[in-house]
């Protein structure tokens, strides 16, 4: 199987001896297939018997990420047990992990770990990763990670790749070109998907710092539509609920069979500091039936946090009233991909939405402090807004999660 690898695909297979080895660089670069392949072999050589791991974000990732593939890879070798979060492979059982957050080192304290096996390694808790690396104390415990590049002060890059010198850690730059297997017509078209930071990161594999506009790239010229491509087949609604901020409502149609395919049609935009009245949660019902005018929306995308107004629109008989995914750099990556590939554009009566465009800027201070990348909080209602709809309804992939029960 070796011989089918070439560049840095192969070059993991042979290499990756270390304690900790990643694989980083260009999305669909071939880091996850030669990461897995590498697993395999690791698996094959331990004891049966060993106390193991597979980590993604979340337990969905990893299943949409990792365990799809690796059921390409080993067939009915695999036996997963998503009651139990195991896969016994080889002799071993396999925990699975997610690492959504703070508390999820929590979960690993006191295992003794054997070897593991990481997806998307800079999206995780930092102290989940220390922890981690801590339990790993069995001889010849190894860890094998992937990732996509992040901004340059990320913790993993400053405590481990930069020290790679210092630790018993390798590391493999992926670029496109390292995945013979891409179509070079997909190739172009990923490529022309991604703009800006985007563009530098996940195809060029630069750990880059995230400056000035989010939506650098947008272009009033290109990216509005003087009035709907056609008849939605149906809409969809993104709400940025606000008390002493402002409110913001979205109604998005969606119709595949035209181009673009996603529309933002009109917009409410309300602000009680420049109007100096609040509304109450009721005002703000009243307004939404009329703002819709009769459109049954499909799906009412709401800030997760908006707690009271949600409840106020359900005790309405609003329809699909939702709590948005509020991932917040997925949804700028889903808006920006939909708008630079054609399918999302917005309708020139949507005014605010145009302008925040320009106004919507990343923390660069906090990104210098933190290492974590955020866009400021000011002029991003019509932003949220968006985003929760367009992240919520087309942001997730569709997998065959369910020939993984077998």
């Amino acid at each position: 199987m070796i011989e089918d690898f070439i560049g840095q695909q192969r070059a993991f297979l042979l290499q990756a001896n270390a304690r900790i080895n990643i694989a980083e660089g260009a999305v669909r670069s071939g880091k996850t297939i030669a990461s897995l392949v590498r697993w395999l072999g690791f698996l094959a050589e331990r004891e049966r018997g060993a106390d193991l791991m597979m980590i993604g974000k979340t337990n969905d990732t990893l299943k949409r990420n990792v365990l799809v593939p690796l059921f390409d890879l080993v067939g009915t070798d695999a036996e997963y047990n998503p009651g139990k979060r195991e896969l016994h492979l080889y002799g071993h059982t396999i925990h699975l992990v997610g690492a959504n957050d703070e508390r999820a080192e929590q979960k690993i304290r006191g295992e003794t770990v054997a070897g593991a096996y990481g997806d998307e390694i800079t999206i995780w808790p930092e102290s989940f990763f220390t922890m981690l690396l801590s339990r790993m104390s069995p001889t010849g415990a190894k860890f094998f990670g992937t990732t996509n590049p992040d901004n340059p002060r990320h913790w993993l890059k400053r405590k481990y790749l930069d020290r790679r010198n210092e630790l018993d850690l390798k590391t493999w730059h992926f670029t496109l070109a390292d995945n013979p297997s891409l179509d070079p017509t997909y190739v172009e078209n990923l490529k022309r998907e991604y703009t800006g930071l985007w563009y530098k990161r996940y195809i060029l594999g630069r750990w880059v710092v995230a400056e000035g506009a989010v939506y650098e790239f947008f272009d009033e010229a290109i990216h509005t539509i003087p009035k709907p491509p056609g008849p939605a087949r149906h809409y969809i609604v993104g709400i940025d609920y606000g008390t002493i901020n402002p409110t913001y409502f979205g109604l998005f149609g969606v119709n595949p069979d035209l181009r673009p395919r996603v529309w933002l049609e009109r917009e409410y935009y309300y602000d009680s500091s420049e109007s100096g009245k609040q509304k109450t949660d009721e005002e703000y019902t009243n307004d939404l039936r009329s703002f819709l005018g009769g459109i049954r929306p499909r799906r009412i995308y709401v800030d997760p946090s908006a707690a009271s107004f949600k409840l106020q629109l359900k005790r309405a008989r609003f329809p699909g009233v939702t709590d948005a995914d509020n991932s917040v750099l997925d949804g700028i990556r889903t808006v920006a991909r939909m708008l630079k590939n054609g399918e999302y554009a917005i309708c020139r009566n949507c005014e605010q939405t145009i302008a925040d465009y320009s106004a919507y800027v990343w923390d660069e201070k906090h990104a210098e402090r933190t290492g974590e990348d955020r866009p400021i909080k000011q002029n991003d209602h019509s932003k949220d807004g968006e985003r929760y709809a367009l992240q919520t309804e087309f942001g997730k992939r569709t997998y065959d999660i369910g020939r993984l029960g077998r």
